[in-house]
């Protein structure tokens, strides 16, 4: 039984490694670092920041970080964004599937005049990943992430992966 238990531990924590060198070359390899990562670990000493969800709004319905604000991707719209928050100073945490997408809308919040905006590092997927709960479309704890596509899900290893249909 001992034995059994500690090689379900090692698979985890291999693929858990695995999971992480992926996102860490896949974001080496599309980003430009342009917009500063925080990792997780780094939001225990943040100050109330916000959360802006870059994702679609169909990711953001199966789940998102608890009241972040949905800003879009493809439909992002930077006057929205400026209403809503009108403190250019307030930290802001922009994240989508594992960081990429985030990383454009960081850009264009910089360019806009705000000061302290952040990319999560391995956006909802190491969220998810490291254990941190995610929220349904009417604010309830869930296990389903929406996993982008087969491709990009293979570097989400908790949860329940949800594609479109």
């Amino acid at each position: 039984m001992k034995t059994w238990l500690s090689t379900i531990l090692f698979l985890w924590v291999v693929s858990t490694s695995f999971s992480q060198n992926k996102i860490d070359k896949t974001l080496k390899k599309l980003n430009k670092g342009s917009v500063d990562y925080i990792h997780i670990e780094q939001l225990e000493n943040a100050t109330n920041p916000i959360f802006l969800d870059a994702r679609e709004k169909t990711e953001y319905e199966v789940s998102h970080l608890k009241d972040a604000i949905w800003v879009g991707y493809d439909t992002f719209q930077l006057d929205s964004v400026t209403q809503q928050l009108q403190n250019k100073n307030k930290e802001i945490v922009v994240y989508c599937s594992i960081g990429v997408r985030s990383e454009d809308i960081g850009e264009k919040l910089k360019k806009a005049g705000y000061t302290n905006v952040k990319n999560l590092y391995g956006g909802i997927f190491e969220w998810k990943n490291k254990g941190y709960p995610v929220y349904d479309s009417i604010g309830n704890p869930t296990e389903n992430v929406h996993a982008f596509n087969k491709h990009w899900g293979k570097l989400l290893n908790a949860g329940e992966k949800v594609y479109d249909k």
